[in-house]
């Protein structure tokens, strides 16, 4: 079994991206680390890796929870039908009873018994109601019969849907896992000096930010400097990249999606020759990774455990995918 320390280094393979890490790197001679550089890109390269996995792993988990709504209205529908539907039995069966003990005369019938024209109209009209409400009790209980069938079939197509997206959330995380441990024994190699600049928690003023929901998420990521980053961690006490950004808007009031995923289709698009304060900078190809801008030179993330939250230059975090504006 890993043991806590060594799991929350395997967790630091996460999120980081190659030029933060590059960038935190403390200037040494090249004896000093003979191959520093070419473990630095392959840590790069299983942090990347890692990442993706990491929101695969979280989309899963959000689809699943979507699945289980989906299943458990299913289950709802289901049992309000099955009450009607043997609500509606009980009452066809009590018209059926009485057609089977004479109660539904034909008219032939109700003539030849008749004491009189009005007996007749009355025991015609007895025929008639009684028609009418068997038609109808029989109408509704089809329609009952009909709505459980379907609400049947929807909870077992969640059921199954669901089974699905358990089985891929485990095949996520056991990538994820060897992911990390592949990203461990190319941490380990580094220096106890590269660790402690890595550590470092950057740049830590006051920052003034602008007034409306957009400087309101700002304030509250820039507050968070200096906390750890946790794989899978929602706050408040350490962050992965997404959950950084989602907490951060939903201080101001404004609801996004848990992933990098979601946040990359939230808002809408802006280049980066107008970004500015509270916009969603969305990193790689496989949008794997998100930081908040403060203005339009720096931004505040969740790099990667071991690196707390820190501010660092927009486009050394990397290769950027999409900018996102939730405000105006």
């Amino acid at each position: 079994m890993v043991s806590q320390p060594s799991r929350r280094i395997v967790r630091g393979a996460l999120v980081a991206t190659a030029a933060v890490v590059a960038a935190a790197l403390p200037t040494a001679p090249a004896t000093a680390q003979p191959n520093a550089a070419d473990a630095l890109k392959k840590y790069n390269e299983l942090q990347e890796q890692a990442s993706k996995l990491n929101q695969d792993h979280l989309k899963a988990q959000d689809d699943l929870k979507a699945k289980q709504g989906e299943l458990d209205k299913a289950k709802g529908d289901l049992a309000t039908a099955q009450q009607a539907e043997e609500s509606l039995r009980g009452q066809v069966d009590l018209l059926t009873e009485a057609t089977n003990s004479g109660a539904n005369f034909s008219q032939i019938s109700a003539l030849l018994v008749s004491d009189s024209q009005q007996d007749f109209l009355n025991r015609m009209s007895a025929i008639n109601i009684l028609a009418a409400d068997n038609a109808e009790a029989l109408g509704k209980l089809t329609d009952a019969v009909n709505a459980a069938d379907a609400a049947t079939k929807t909870a077992n197509e969640a059921t199954e849907a669901s089974k699905k997206i358990v089985a891929e959330m485990d095949q996520k995380k056991a990538e994820l896992d060897k992911q990390l441990a592949d990203a461990k024994k190319v941490y380990d190699g580094f220096s106890a000096a590269t660790r402690n600049q890595l550590a470092a928690a950057g740049d830590m003023s006051n920052i003034s930010v602008p007034a409306g929901t957009a400087g309101a998420a700002v304030s509250f990521a820039l507050a968070q400097r200096g906390k750890p980053y946790v794989y899978g961690s929602n706050g408040p006490n350490s962050w992965d990249c997404s959950s950084l950004i989602q907490a951060a808007y939903r201080s101001a009031g404004v609801s996004i999606g848990r992933t990098s995923y979601a946040q990359a289709a939230a808002g809408r698009s802006v280049p980066r020759s107008d970004v500015r304060a509270g916009d969603i900078l969305v990193y790689y190809s496989s949008q794997s990774h998100v930081a908040l801008a403060i203005d339009g030179i720096r931004a505040v993330h969740a790099s990667t455990e071991g690196v707390p939250v820190k501010i660092a230059d927009i486009d050394s975090i990397g290769p950027i995918s999409v900018i996102r504006r939730i405000e105006g």
